[in-house]
């Protein structure tokens, strides 16, 4: 009798093996040798995941299918984001000691607090989870909008600054991460530092699939908006 906890193993084997390789896939007999199972138990496991939309043949080349994607897709959907964006925030937050938000897009003109870490050292700045701001004037919309590193001054709140990244997903701003902190900490010349330990920070910590664009490679672009 067929043990069903070893073929579950066997399709997700197969998934690993193809999730790397994108559109070009791997053939029938390939796919076996990377497994080091028969070819006969191969193509039973993939005509599975083929039924169910997971995996595609296309004239002989096995790739992932619609199903793998969207599985991916509702994953890193916003409602997840929190959780799995929480140990970047807080690493953040440990290595700059300021505040640090996750945001997305709300409608066409506003961004979403999705979520915030609070640093030990006091600070007079409302925002809350759920709260929405207007995208044009905040770091957070700025980085959305652009793609790219962002920052406010004392637009929303007297003696608050702010700066950003986008988090990206194949090349595409969905989400950001930002630093608020008293405009007098986060001067001009300490923004570039901050962003630098923001992005490489991040890195660190993100979950696969995302990243962020490199700081350095361009400046604030609030004034194109």
């Amino acid at each position: 009798m067929t043990n069903p906890l070893g073929s579950v193993d066997k399709a997700l084997l197969a998934l690993e093996v193809l999730a790397p390789l994108g559109p070009d896939g791997l053939s029938l007999g390939e796919i076996a040798r990377r497994l080091d199972v028969a070819k006969p138990t191969v193509h039973r496991t993939l005509a599975s995941l083929a039924h169910r939309g997971y995996v595609q043949n296309d004239e002989g080349r096995y790739r992932l299918g619609p199903a793998a994607i969207a599985l991916s897709t509702a994953y890193y959907a916003e409602e997840n984001l929190p959780t799995l964006m929480r140990p970047a925030l807080e690493a953040a937050r440990d290595e700059l000691h300021e505040l640090v938000h996750l945001g997305a897009p709300a409608g066409a003109d506003e961004v979403i607090y999705l979520d915030k870490v609070e640093p030990s050292r006091p600070l007079r700045v409302w925002s809350a989870v759920g709260r929405r701001i207007p995208a044009q004037t905040s770091a957070l919309g700025r980085a959305l909008r652009t793609g790219r590193s962002a920052e406010e001054v004392e637009e929303n709140e007297p003696g608050i600054a702010c700066v950003a990244l986008p988090l990206l997903r194949n090349g595409n701003a969905f989400a950001a991460v930002s630093v608020t902190a008293p405009s007098e900490r986060l001067d001009v010349d300490d923004r570039p530092r901050v962003l630098n330990v923001l992005a490489t920070t991040l890195r660190a910590h993100l979950p696969p699939t995302i990243t962020v664009p490199d700081p350095r490679a361009d400046a604030p672009h609030h004034d194109r908006l």
